[in-house]
């Protein structure tokens, strides 16, 4: 008798991640210095069945972390990357980042530090950050999270870092992006791959939380449900337990599976205009590398604005703090000029029209 429906289904999600980490492994490993020599047996038989415990001390084995906080999403992700690197050439191991914003988050990133290593995980530690204010809590956290993920990833030598985004976060991303009115790309949600390299491997996407969920209860593992993720007082927490629920009472079951649809037809027109917005750019500059207003003004407004987006953060507007009006504004100065004066951007960056040229630079 095969695995529960839900514990087969996580397994097979990350199944796949792990056979494209070990892809893109082996093509690196060939692209290195040392690229005559022949890969590794276990590389070459990675479906083979081969045991993990000879596996750490091999460097030519990708590492693969979980990142955990305890929580169904991430634990079901854990046990799945356990099970699955068993069979493949792949080590696995496993890091909670202790954001400490609740009483008692150490004691807890303790216990799910024991968690990931009763998995045989290895290595698995906890991180501790301080979380700031900028971009208000959620943004701050996430921040600090993702920094503190980079530093594991990069101590370890990690190939990759799993992250337990279900297509339920999705949806709420969708919609969080809709709000802020920032166009296509806020739209496209969360990648299935990104960060440096694709560091970042989101295997659940396609998966719902109740899945992640059920995982766990057939499997007995023990998960911890975050408080934040009910307070009302948090922008994502009110979206998951008011919004969606209203839209689906509004409009019938099936809304999260159509956000999640949506994600992905927005990523792939955002990355085909980025990619056009790329070839545009060398094509309206002149030969001193500066922008001519009257080519960027035939170019459709969507490229147009994309390539003014990358102008900006090129002179430094930090890419986090730039937004859709931001650009509308240097926009006017292409399509409707009336002799204004400069955009103040931020990072102390200014846009301004000299003579037929558009001009973004520090102030």
């Amino acid at each position: 008798m095969g695995p529960h429906p839900a514990v087969a289904a996580i397994r097979l999600a990350v199944r796949r991640v792990l056979h494209d980490v070990l892809t893109d492994f082996t093509e690196q490993t060939e692209r290195a210095p040392h690229a005559g020599r022949a890969p590794h047996p276990e590389l070459a038989e990675a479906g083979a069945g081969r045991r993990r415990a000879a596996l750490p001390e091999r460097p030519d084995t990708p590492l693969v972390l979980v990142a955990c906080s305890g929580g169904a999403d991430s634990m079901a992700l854990a046990s799945a990357l356990a099970f699955e690197a068993r069979k493949l050439a792949v080590r696995a191991g496993g890091i909670t980042v202790d954001h400490g914003l609740q009483d008692g988050s150490d004691t807890r990133a303790t216990e799910v530090v024991g968690r990931l290593a009763a998995m045989d995980l290895d290595p698995v530690e906890a991180v501790a950050v301080r979380v700031g204010h900028g971009g208000g809590p959620e943004a701050a956290a996430r921040d600090a999270r993702y920094a503190a993920l980079d530093a594991a990833a990069e101590r370890h030598g990690a190939a990759a870092v799993l992250l337990g985004h279900t297509r339920d976060d999705q949806a709420e991303t969708v919609l969080l992006g809709l709000a802020r009115g920032s166009g296509i790309r806020s739209l496209s949600g969360m990648a299935a791959a990104s960060g440096p390299a694709g560091r970042y491997r989101r295997p659940f996407l396609q998966l719902d939380r109740q899945t992640a969920r059920k995982a766990c209860l057939v499997q007995s593992l023990t998960v911890w449900d975050d408080p934040h993720n009910i307070d009302p007082a948090y922008t994502r927490s009110r979206l998951r337990h008011e919004g969606l629920p209203a839209l689906e009472k509004a409009l019938g079951k099936g809304v999260v599976e159509a956000l999640a649809r949506t994600a992905q037809l927005s990523r792939d027109d955002a990355d085909a205009l980025d990619t056009w917005a790329a070839e545009a750019e060398r094509d309206v500059r002149d030969d001193a590398g500066r922008l001519e207003c009257a080519k960027l003004c035939v170019l459709p407004p969507a490229v147009r604005r994309r390539v003014l987006r990358r102008a900006a953060i090129e002179a430094g507007s930090p890419a986090g703090s730039l937004f859709a009006r931001h650009i509308e504004e240097v926009d006017r100065l292409i399509t409707g000029w009336r002799g204004q004066q400069a955009i103040n951007l931020p990072g102390r960056v200014e846009a301004l029209r000299q003579g037929g040229r558009l001009v973004i630079r520090q102030s």
